[in-house]
């Protein structure tokens, strides 16, 4: 299959460049099965309004030809009933397809809210709320049972401290249904109120069903509410009451991994060992080397694939910076823009099996800094992946370059040097003045009429071997620059903290690497990518992706989109800092600039 580009701009991790999925207006959460004919079916919640309006409702539409074209929207409920929301997809053997979605059954109109935010005490939305209910098609999703079916849930503490004391029940769902030790399980996020933030209150549990991948009857299908006991999986010791999303894979020994969102600023997690009626103690999500992962309030899924191996979508910011915010619980919805991407394998820990996760890769971006894409879908066919997203009002399908996943799962051994693009390479110790190649810009005037600016989404990488003698802020390592300041310039701050700065001669743009990254006397691998296509620099040092730690919440900054270049002098100045030099005339994956520090790491 042809990798083509609809959106026609040459960079693939654009988010013009996947293939509309269609939707009345407003669409959330397009998630995807492969029937047994072939055909991708794809469950949605849309809208002629906004998310939450009155109309609100459930559709289902078809494509064979993976996502590039679709059928006509076939309403699961109708825009004209109560609503219907935040659907998900089960097939069994037999190849029906079950969707199950909240479903306000009884049209409740308005719930108890916090005062304030909520002036009157009430809050108007109420698509969270009601029945869990499921259709069913056997036809692959063409049509849908007419009836629908109640799924009993389990009364928890949450429920009966709600306003309502547990007589309305709120919640709603966004983890994909699963199957196990020959039960399916379907994800539920209870919701304990409204007001700030709009959810206060969170917590997941699983629905299992022993019998309906065998059962052809609805009325004689089983459930159970899992876990056990009074609460489900909340955020860690310490954490606030919202945790939500819940996500879930098998492992290999049949352990369940959970990942979700909080607003501490990282995501959490837990595993269990027998088939989710107990879990471990949540746990912030961490790298192997113990930092933890920044996530904001937004999904966070993570993906079993058919090659044993896991990938994980998130936002790689957050921190304290969301936790501390004086308006955390609505400041902590922003910025999920770009997506990242990490690989996980599974490893040996003292309860069974975990997931070792590696640094990220971005994987989607667009242009403005403001577009949110979130509730993604992973759909593998052929070795072939794919993510659907929704920015709420847009649902597209993206084909993920195969390089891009295969660098990702090769992050735990390559240790093979990088040449592709390589321009420059300097092995010998500074100080020395060399020959400068050009770098590759940015933006160029358009041959089209009428005449404009083309954005190459071109970049460019710095790799650096360096060893400081002191901590001298303002000390110059690489230089380009001409006296108008045009060019590249690389200092050490001060701190153990690395800058860069560019300028075309009439803009600028600079980023630091996080702070005491590289200290005094070590040996350091330092790679610096300018990435064209997100407007993202961000730093890799000694095989770590910056991520701001405790210093910001953001380790990787955005820079202006009208930087033309950052070529200057044609002479590069190095330091006696500097023990070897490569320039690249493209934009290194993480996953690149981390094979390279080991094959040349000296222990």
């Amino acid at each position: 299959m042809s990798d083509d580009l609809p959106g026609g701009i040459s960079d693939s991790r654009h988010l013009n460049n996947g293939w509309h999925i269609p939707s009345e207006g407003y669409c959330d959460q397009p998630y995807v099965v492969q029937t047994d004919d072939g055909a991708w079916l794809c469950i949605m919640t849309t809208g002629s309004a906004h998310e939450g309006a009155a109309g609100q409702h459930v559709v289902s539409t078809r494509s064979t030809d993976r996502g590039r074209t679709w059928s006509d929207l076939v309403d699961v409920e109708p825009a004209d009933g109560p609503e219907a929301s935040y659907a998900v997809l089960l097939k069994v053997p037999s190849g029906r397809v079950y969707a199950f979605y909240n479903h306000n059954t009884d049209n409740v109109r308005r719930v108890k809210a916090d005062n304030p935010p909520y002036v009157d005490g009430y809050c108007t939305r109420v698509d969270s709320l009601g029945h869990y209910v499921f259709k069913y098609s056997d036809d692959h999703g063409l049509s849908w049972s007419e009836q629908r079916f109640d799924v009993p849930v389990r009364e928890m503490e949450i429920d009966r401290q709600n306003a309502d004391g547990g007589l309305l029940r709120y919640f709603w769902n966004v983890g994909k249904p699963f199957t196990a030790h020959g039960a399916a399980f379907v994800s539920l996020h209870k919701v304990g109120g409204f007001g700030d933030g709009f959810f206060t209150s969170n917590e997941g549990v699983l629905i299992r069903s022993e019998n309906i991948l065998t059962e052809e009857d609805p009325t004689k299908i089983i459930w159970e509410t899992l876990p056990e006991g009074e609460r489900g999986l909340r955020a860690p010791a310490g954490g606030d009451t919202v945790s939500s999303e819940h996500s879930y894979s098998v492992l290999s020994d049949g352990s369940f991994y959970c990942v979700y969102r909080t607003i501490d600023g990282h995501p959490a997690c837990a595993y269990s060992r027998n088939g989710g009626r107990t879990w471990s103690e949540p746990q912030y999500k961490q790298f192997p080397d113990g930092r933890l992962l920044k996530h904001p309030r937004a999904a966070n899924f993570a993906w079993r694939c058919a090659n044993g191996r896991y990938l994980y979508w998130f936002h790689n910011h957050g921190g304290r910076f969301i936790r501390e915010h004086p308006a955390q619980r609505s400041h902590a919805y922003e910025d999920r823009n770009p997506v990242w991407l990490c690989s996980g394998i599974e490893v040996d820990g003292p309860e069974g099996r975990v997931i070792q996760w590696s640094e990220p890769e971005i994987v989607l971006y667009d242009d403005d800094p403001y577009i949110r894409m979130s509730y993604p879908d992973l759909v593998e066919e052929e070795e072939q992946y794919y993510l659907t997203e929704t920015q709420k009002d847009i649902a597209r399908v993206h084909h993920i370059d195969s390089s891009l996943l295969q660098g990702l799962w090769d992050q735990f051994e390559r240790a093979d040097l990088t040449n592709e693009g390589l321009l420059l390479e300097v092995d010998e110790p500074g100080p020395a003045v060399v020959d400068m190649p050009s770098l590759p810009p940015f933006l160029r005037r358009s041959g089209r009429s009428p005449y404009g600016t083309e954005d190459l989404r071109a970049g460019f990488s710095i790799e650096l071997w360096l060893q400081l003698d002191s901590s001298v802020a303002g000390r110059v390592l690489l230089d380009t620059r001409l006296e108008n300041g045009q060019g590249l310039l690389v200092q050490h701050k001060g701190n153990g903290q690395l800058e860069l700065l560019l300028s075309d001669g009439r803009t600028r743009a600079s980023w630091d690497s996080d702070p005491r990254v590289v200290s005094v006397g070590k040996r350091h691998h330092v790679v610096i990518t300018v990435d064209g296509g997100p407007k993202v620099i961000s730093f890799v040092v000694d095989g770590r992706l910056g991520d701001g730690g405790d210093f910001r919440q953001f380790g990787w900054g955005r820079f202006s989109p009208h930087l033309r270049h950052a070529n200057g002098s044609p002479r590069l100045l190095t330091d006696g800092a500097i023990d070897s030099v490569r320039v690249y005339s493209r934009a290194l994956r993480t996953s690149e600039a981390i094979s390279n520090f080991r094959s040349g790491d000296c222990g």
